[in-house]
């Protein structure tokens, strides 16, 4: 008799734990329901790094999750709100995508949408002297000098423009390497005032890039004071020479004196 209970009381108790452990699981389920965070959503991030001018596919995308009605203002949930965009600046892989971020394809050239409102994009040829090495990436800022002959054969050089921002180097908007690379052509971010002036300095002379330290933003062109003229002592007025007169009979001359 006893052999018989052993096993019925061996299987009651696993029936009883495995019920035991069904309603502790869904007990702490129930509570995690009723006392979780707040709902959330999913927002679209970078799955890669995304040089600027990159359109946008599928795979460039992932996914993360933000709280319902906190999501940065302007950002995606899904894919198809923005493959296709192009990107107007440089994205690092998880940042999160919003729509400043991008232009419509067919809306111009990369290069165009980076350009800043009431400035332009100037284009200067440049050898390795002049692009300083090599060493000039897109987002840098240079100072412009340019440099001309005088006519009495005197060689000025003068700094035109300061705190320029270097959108391009040759074709490439976006920094992909910190290695030196020799280019032919630099484009400069300029007002249009300012694009007068590089254009101007580069046709009577030659104009060489000066690298600046990005957390120097001062105006390196030389200022330009005014000096009053020095006041001279007015002279004392002359007295009129009365002169001496000579009568030689009934001739009467006048003749000036000597002092």
């Amino acid at each position: 008799m006893a052999r018989r209970t052993g096993p019925v009381l061996i299987l009651a108790s696993l029936i009883l734990a495995g019920g035991a452990a069904w309603l502790a699981n869904r007990w702490v389920n129930a509570r995690s329901a009723n006392s979780g965070g707040p709902p959330t959503t999913h927002i679209l991030t970078a799955a890669m790094d995304l040089p600027l001018g990159t359109k946008i596919e599928a795979r460039h995308l992932a996914e993360m999750d933000a709280v319902t009605g906190k999501e940065p203002a302007g950002s995606y949930r899904e894919a198809n709100q923005v493959v296709g965009k192009v990107t107007k600046s440089a994205i690092i892989t998880g940042q999160i995508l919003m729509a400043p971020m991008f232009v419509e394809a067919g809306q111009g050239s990369s290069l165009a949408a980076v350009v800043a409102a009431n400035k332009r994009a100037v284009t200067v040829r440049v050898d390795d002297v002049v692009g300083v090495a090599g060493f000039l990436l897109p987002g840098n800022r240079v100072d412009v000098v340019a440099t001309r002959k005088m006519d009495r054969g005197d060689t000025v050089s003068d700094t035109i423009l300061s705190d320029i921002k270097v959108l391009a180097v040759d074709q490439t908007a976006a920094a992909n390497t910190n290695e030196p690379v020799v280019v032919r052509a630099v484009t400069l971010e300029v007002t249009p005032e300012e694009a007068e002036i590089l254009l101007k300095g580069k046709a009577a002379g030659s104009i060489q890039l000066t690298l600046r330290n990005p957390l120097d933003d001062s105006d390196s062109r030389h200022k330009v004071v005014a000096v009053k003229a020095p006041v001279r002592p007015a002279l004392p007025a002359q007295k009129p020479n009365p002169g001496v007169t000579v009568i030689r009979g009934t001739k009467v001359d006048q003749q000036a004196s000597r002092n």
